[in-house]
């Protein structure tokens, strides 16, 4: 299986603490949080891994080269301009060699069992598959609904706080329906995914309870390094 790692942010909200690579390259333990879930997606068997990068992108390859000392095969997809997260999807996607391909943040780390997206997509004849995750206020969110394991509701947002579940933003697409993604500045979630299911497409997925955590913040990314250093991670 193959992988694309939506790496092209700015990483505005992380500024303060980080301000000089981008945020998948904040270090945690002397090693870039994208190493972190490099070492996830290898621990599975995704061993091909597409960069999407944009911002200070260069690091990002200076750092992992060609992926043999960690491990992996490497390749780049770069974004002169940003392009959303479906058109860094399609930019990346000249690299993709196979049917469908992961696609997961680059600054989000979500343990899960990758096989089971997968057999899911395989099982239930998905165009995608996707995972959602259980939030105890989806008012902070737009919440996303599966019924019978297909997508029912995305991204609606809604204003009174009460438990629900929400996009966890790891997906398996076919190939074939990332070339139907323009050219340009697109997004996978507010654009392509509710067009989709208007047309009818067969999204589907399952809630994942596991570990996540967005270093999107400040105080998320110091929880991280906090758990890195007390090993509630271990790979």
């Amino acid at each position: 299986m193959q992988a694309i790692l939506l790496a092209g942010g700015l990483g505005t909200r992380l500024r303060s603490v980080v301000n000089d690579r981008p945020k998948p390259m904040a270090l945690i333990q002397g090693k870039p949080f994208m190493e972190y879930v490099i070492l996830e997606l290898k621990k599975q068997g995704i061993k091909d891994i597409i960069f999407a990068v944009g911002y200070k992108g260069t690091m990002v390859e200076e750092y992992f080269g060609d992926g043999k000392a960690f491990g992996f095969h490497a390749f780049y997809a770069y974004e002169e301009t940003l392009l959303g997260t479906a058109g860094a999807i399609r930019n990346g996607a000249g690299y993709v060699t196979e049917p469908q391909v992961l696609v997961l943040n680059a600054d989000t780390f979500y343990r899960l069992d990758y096989r089971r997206l997968w057999n899911l997509k395989q099982d239930m004849a998905l165009d995608m598959a996707l995972v959602l995750r259980r939030v105890e206020d989806i008012s902070r969110y737009g919440e996303a609904v599966l019924s019978d394991g297909m997508l029912t509701r995305f991204n609606e947002k809604s204003s009174k706080a009460r438990p629900g579940t929400i996009n966890g933003g790891v997906y398996l697409l076919s190939k074939e329906l990332i070339d139907q993604i323009p050219e340009g500045k697109v997004s996978l979630e507010n654009e392509m995914i509710p067009r989709w299911m208007e047309e009818g497409r067969r999204l589907g997925g399952f809630v994942n309870d596991g570990y996540f955590i967005d270093i999107g913040i400040p105080e998320d990314y110091y929880r991280f390094m906090d758990d890195v250093e007390k090993g509630v991670l271990v790979w």
